[in-house]
């Protein structure tokens, strides 16, 4: 499957870059459909290469030494991710997998610096983009570290709407199928609490939760839970 310029060109990470070097990093690329349920790399895999998603969202999880799952990361569209070359390690440190059909450009971990190099700008906002993730990792670790559940909840729900909410006429959907396990694993706490809280937030009018579904309705109001000011 051969990727013309015009599916990256669009996305910020490459829009200033030529045509020339967006057809030389497509010439290295491997595109790739990932079916919903499907691993892109697991856990302990050797970082053979690293990819961009184009479409379709993916979740990363890791297994701690307890046995825990948690999920470290959600992966949207335009973004890069399992570059394990740029943290300096041989291996995956979590498992990526497709929450809904998507697709991906896969290059071989040994292009990474020949990847970052093609231009100063590209590899700024390279950099700039493991900065964003690497402090929203810190982020999340303080607030387990510091936060009850709720306002945990409530941060990790407002995260999901900015970058994947969808305008209905009911409120802001989250534009992907979300579980409410997923929320526990994201924010470090039980399917149990998650689901006290959420039911609680539904009744109140702030969000509308279905299955594998949540409606966020009253941003200002959940905005005020995740700092800590209650109704």
């Amino acid at each position: 499957m051969k990727m013309h310029r015009t599916v990256i060109k669009s996305l910020p990470l490459f829009e200033t870059m030529s045509d020339a070097d967006l057809d030389g990093l497509l010439a290295q690329a491997t595109p790739r459909r990932v079916a919903q349920g499907e691993a892109v790399f697991k856990q302990g895999e050797t970082a053979t290469s690293f990819f961009l998603l184009l479409s379709g969202r993916l979740k990363v999880t890791q297994v701690t030494g307890d046995g825990q799952q948690i999920i470290v990361r959600v992966v949207h569209p335009g973004e890069l991710f399992g570059f394990a070359k740029a943290l300096a390690r041989p291996d995956y440190p979590g498992t990526a997998m497709a929450v809904t059909d998507s697709m991906t450009l896969a290059w071989p971990s040994c292009l990474w610096s020949d990847f970052i190099g093609r231009t100063p700008l590209l590899a700024a906002r390279t950099m700039q983009t493991l900065g964003r993730q690497l402090d929203e990792a810190h982020t999340r670790i303080r607030e387990m570290s510091t936060q009850e559940s709720e306002r945990r909840v409530a941060h990790a729900i407002l995260r999901l709407s900015g970058k994947a909410g969808r305008q209905e006429e009911a409120g802001i959907q989250i534009g992907f199928p979300i579980s409410r396990r997923d929320i526990a694993e994201m924010t470090g706490t039980t399917l149990h609490t998650v689901s006290r809280i959420l039911s609680a937030w539904n009744t109140q009018g702030l969000v509308e939760v279905g299955r594998q579904k949540i409606i966020i309705r009253d941003i200002p109001g959940l905005a005020r839970l995740a700092e800590g000011k209650p109704e």
